[in-house]
């Protein structure tokens, strides 16, 4: 069982192991999950151990009546989509938890339609309504930058925006607030909104995956999730459609490899189904297995589906 920070620190006499302290309030075991779970970001994992290290010695400072950092805790988190931003927000939730920043520790994922209403006196509402849901952990807030909308004179994202604002600067204890979306657009929707970029505390870029990072996150999801295995071939074939996915700009990371497996689950399943008719059986292997034969059901059609274009060359 996880124990508390204040807990730790009243049973010490002198030195403070910071090691120790990391462990019993089960912070490393948060970081170490994540290790594992997530493929690659070796850049914001680094960051986010930053971060909770930055925390926890801000964190000991306060309970041994130090003085602190008192910086802000909202984030921006900035990147592509199914770059695992919200993953991470989810572990970052978890830390802040065990440290006593947050009582919950849960992520709250919203986009403007939770948030904005379509008349007058809708939106503050909704977005009250949302900032309750998250308090005790994290109001993620993706594609942040919807909610600011200056050429349409009646939009009520600003109305949003200014209720986010008195929470960020008056409701500093057990909720945070991420804003999340490409970083382009999020600088930009920062750079409109100066109240709200100079709330935020903590900046963490997630860049695209490459090649072999997505291969590796379509073999974690297709056998943690699935409990299906890749032949050799098969991979070769794989990595053959990846390395033409990542050119398209509209190209999701985690998420584009989702739907490319869940097309190739049911083209397997298929093959599979054939084989039964066929033979009369088959083996437990041949149904857990992806298999080279199982890409050649694939057409420009799927693709548009997958990617939204038919002009991916397929595997001959």
């Amino acid at each position: 069982m996880n124990k508390s920070l204040k807990d730790l620190l009243i049973n010490k006499n002198d030195a403070i192991d910071i090691k120790d302290c990391y462990v019993q309030t089960g912070i490393e075991a948060i970081l170490h999950t994540m290790d594992e779970e997530l493929v690659g970001l070796k850049n914001v994992k680094n960051r986010v151990r930053e971060i909770s290290s930055v925390l926890l010695f801000d964190r000991i400072r306060e309970l041994q009546e130090l003085s602190s950092l008192n910086s802000s805790l909202h984030m921006a988190f900035t990147g592509r989509p199914g770059t695992g931003k919200t993953s991470v927000a989810g572990k970052i939730a978890l830390v802040l938890r065990n440290l006593g920043y947050l009582t919950k520790g849960h992520i709250t994922n919203v986009t403007r339609e939770d948030l904005v209403g379509q008349y007058v006196g809708h939106t503050a509402p909704k977005t009250k309504e949302q900032l309750q849901r998250a308090t005790g952990g994290i109001l993620f807030i993706d594609e942040a930058h919807h909610l600011y909308k200056p050429d349409n004179e009646r939009d009520y994202g600003s109305e949003a925006i200014e209720l986010l604002l008195q929470v960020m600067e008056n409701q500093r204890d057990d909720l945070i607030l991420i804003f999340a979306g490409g970083k382009t657009k999020i600088d930009g929707f920062f750079n409109s909104n100066p109240g709200v970029s100079s709330r935020i505390g903590n900046h963490v870029d997630f860049k695209d995956y490459n090649v072999e990072d997505l291969t590796e996150i379509t073999k974690f999801l297709l056998n943690n999730e699935n409990r299906y295995k890749f032949t050799d071939e098969a991979l070769e074939v794989l990595v053959f459609y990846i390395q033409q996915l990542v050119s398209f700009p509209a190209f999701s990371n985690a998420r584009t490899i989702k739907i490319l497996l869940n097309q190739l689950l049911s083209y397997q399943a298929i093959r599979v189904e054939n084989s039964l008719t066929k033979d009369g059986k088959i083996d437990y292997d041949s149904l857990v297995t992806i298999r080279k034969e199982d890409f050649t059901y694939f057409t420009g059609d799927d693709f548009i589906n997958i990617i939204g274009s038919e002009d991916i060359k397929l595997y001959k």
